[in-house]
């Protein structure tokens, strides 16, 4: 008989995230009542962060396999080749409620977490990004939030010296009370050396490895899947605490042993620690796990066995080695300053068997507490269609000047200078592109080839309609890789959200799924990994709906890419894809008149993808001086932005009503720069290609000037671009 010193009451099961029917399910499985350790045990392995209970069976209708992708969803990270015998390895994850209660460490963990998922499958981390989005910026806890996840991220990337690409940061009062910080890492590892997490063979070594473990972070996956309430400082303590000079030097201990061949299996201790990496190497493998946690390296006294088990301490790691290796990998450790411990063992049983000073405290089927965790069917509630908005239906601003003035220097159009410049962007030598543009771009060490990173994602479009939401971040990732040049290759995605109980919150999950699952499947871009966050809401209000999407795309020559900034005076400036329409669910209407309504502009994916295709061939010739793609703020914002990041003017001319003609958000569109003696031959190659292109004016000067509609400096733009950001975080 297992010992149980506490009674398990309904009280107790609630506090652990389980329904009463969920219990009745573990009671059904075990035939008895559960462990204190147990029931913690099941609480991390079926709540919605590990078990993806209520999304599982939508992110199943995801296009996951290509003809570039070796390892799709189910392990650490995706993995997809870029040939000569390499792979990228990437994956984004979210960490917003601990990024709410303590923004600093919250932010730096989510870090150091998504690293580890990287280099866990033998990839040395080369790029990281960040998707960050937080309230209202008068909301009295914004700016603070602002500063301390800006700090975490920065504090932790720069100190284990990855370089910050790219990445958003948008505000909207949604999130006043759940922000959300979504981060992003990407590797490189040889194709035929990828470490994966199952574990194969019977009386093998399970070896602990990295820090010691804490009671920092004690119960950190169940936060996660639990909404916000008047409690929320109490939760300080699930929050974990990172050190990334610890986890470099986890990081170079890994690959050294990885280049041993000591390694069967690996798997880095993120949600849930000990508990929910032991299970899954077991389960993936079909083989049971004994662990002693008495042999577990500790750094605070008298650990029971249920904190142990769900400490979310960092920088650690579970292997599985072969055993005439022990030694050898002992010294790797050793030399590194880490600890190393073998802890347990790879059984024949099928059970998950746990000890602590000489009682058996769990003893479950380990292949039930993954396979068999609740599976929902949540119902679901599609929103009503909203009207498109014609340009008739909306006024024109009194001043387009000062439009365009208040549209690139609001809280969401203003220059993020002021972040980006706090994280290390050209650490490790190979940063081509930095933040500011459409993509980050780095050189592939010892080779010509490049690699694009963006990521993106539109929430107010997805409220608005989730499936035009959800296919339009798609797309905008895929057109941001293909305006440097590149070929996108695959993404991840990190899909926040509310509570999914409520059938309207799951009608926009099940709607933007559907939606990115269309836009993947038609842009062959595939989805190899990925993170869903729920309950992201307070006092039963939900976030904006947001899946996030990260792309990653590949130049044969990082030397032949296009930039987004007016290069040259004289300059023809081409349009592709017409002038805007649609004002809908648009920057134009939030900023400018003040309102959010009505649908935003559909997405026509055949179009997306002969536009982009043609875009990409121009630039590979190196037929064009610039690209920007044409997404928040149109085709005004655009220009401005092109015009601002190159000094230099343009004067063009526009058809249509002038507001929807430049500040509506219509897709697949992109502005090219080509030199005058080249502009005539290519807009003959566009029209051949049935593309619609338009020659609307030339760059140059020290204005920009809408012909009959408005004519500004670029200095004055500037200013009001790169002000915003500073002024607000100085209070001003």
């Amino acid at each position: 008989m297992i010992p149980n010193d506490i009674k398990i009451t309904p009280d107790l099961i609630a506090s652990h995230g389980l329904k009463p029917d969920e219990y009745e399910r573990i009671l059904d499985l075990i035939g008895r009542e559960p462990t204190f350790t147990e029931l913690g045990i099941f609480s991390a392995m079926w709540n919605e962060h590990c078990s993806y209970k209520s999304s599982k069976k939508w992110l199943k209708t995801l296009p996951t396999e290509g003809r570039r992708v070796l390892q799709g969803p189910g392990e650490n990270a995706g993995v997809v080749d870029i040939g000569d015998g390499q792979a990228v390895v990437f994956k984004m994850e979210s960490h917003n409620h601990p990024s709410y209660i303590e923004p600093y460490q919250g932010a730096a963990t989510g870090v150091g977490g998504i690293l580890r998922d990287v280099f866990t499958m033998g990839a040395r981390p080369v790029a990281a990004m960040n998707a960050l989005r937080f309230g209202e910026p008068e909301h009295p806890r914004t700016r603070h939030l602002v500063s301390g996840v800006v700090s975490g991220v920065g504090g932790y990337g720069n100190s284990f010296g990855v370089p910050t690409v790219g990445g958003e940061v948008e505000f909207h009062a949604r999130y006043n009370g759940n922000c959300l910080v979504n981060a992003f890492a990407a590797g490189l590892a040889r194709s035929d050396a990828i470490f994966l997490s199952k574990a194969e063979g019977i009386g093998l070594p399970v070896v602990y490895l990295g820090a010691k473990t804490g009671r920092d972070g004690v119960g950190g996956a169940t936060m996660a899947s639990a909404e916000f309430d008047d409690t929320i400082e109490e939760k300080r303590p699930t929050v974990q605490v990172g050190d990334p000079f610890t986890e470099k030097c986890l990081l170079e201990a890994c690959l050294e042993l990885m280049e041993t061949g000591a390694v069967i299996a690996i798997q880095d201790m993120g949600a849930a620690g000990l508990t929910c990496s032991a299970v899954e190497m077991g389960a993936k493998g079909d083989l049971g796990i004994e662990l002693d946690l008495d042999k577990v390296p500790v750094r605070e006294d008298h650990m029971s066995a249920y904190e142990m088990m769900l400490s979310e301490s960092q920088e650690r790691m579970l292997m599985v080695l072969r055993p005439a290796m022990e030694q050898e990998a002992e010294a790797i450790f050793r030399k590194w300053g880490l600890d190393f411990a073998i802890v347990g063992v790879t059984t024949d049983t099928l059970r998950f068997v746990v000890k602590h000073q000489g009682d058996v405290v769990a003893d479950l089927p380990i292949k039930e507490l993954g396979d068999e965790a609740p599976e929902y069917d949540r119902p679901w509630a599609e929103a009503a269609k909203l009207p498109l908005l014609a340009a008739t239906d909306l006024e024109e601003p009194a001043d387009y000047a000062s439009a365009l003035k208040a549209l690139v220097g609001s809280a969401n159009g203003s220059s993020r200078r002021w972040v980006y410049e706090q994280y290390d962007t050209l650490i490790q030598g190979n940063t081509a592109a930095s933040p500011g543009g459409d993509a980050g771009v780095i050189r592939v060490e010892g080779t010509r080839k490049g690699l694009s990173f963006s990521v993106d994602v539109t929430p107010r479009y997805c409220e608005a309609d989730p499936f035009e939401g959800g296919k339009q971040a798609v797309a905008e990732v895929w057109r941001n890789l293909t305006a440097v040049g590149s070929e996108p290759l695959a993404a991840t995605d990190n899909l926040n959200f509310g509570n999914p109980e409520r059938p309207e919150i799951m009608g926009q999950f099940v709607g933007c799924i559907k939606g990115i699952g269309e836009a993947c499947r038609e842009l062959d871009f595939p989805i190899v990994s990925g993170n869903v966050s729920l309950y992201n809401e307070t006092h039963g209000e939900a976030i904006l709906p947001t899946p996030a999407i990260g792309g990653v795309g590949l130049l044969p020559d990082v030397t032949v890419r296009a930039g987004a900034a007016f290069a040259n005076e004289g300059d023809a400036i081409l349009l592709i894809g017409g002038f805007g329409k649609h004002l809908g669910a648009s920057q134009y209407l939030a900023d400018i008149l003040g309102r959010e309504e009505g649908a935003p502009p559909p997405v026509d994916l055949a179009a997306e993808k002969r536009r982009g295709t043609l875009v990409r061939q121009l630039i590979g010739a190196a037929r064009l001086t610039a690209v920007h793609d044409i997404s928040s703020g149109g085709l005004g914002v655009a220009l401005a932005e092109m015009a601002i990041a190159g000094g230099i003017g343009a004067t063009v001319k526009i058809d249509g009503p002038a507001h929807a003609a430049l500040f509506g958000e219509d897709q697949g569109r992109y502005v090219l720069t080509v030199s005058q003696e080249r502009v005539d031959a290519v807009l003959e190659d566009v029209l051949d290609a049935g593309i619609e292109v338009q020659l609307i004016g030339k760059t140059g000067g020290k204005d920009l000037t809408v012909e009959g509609v408005l004519t500004i400096s670029v200095a004055n733009l500037q200013k009001a671009h790169e002000d915003w950001f500073p002024n607000y975080m100085a209070g001003s």
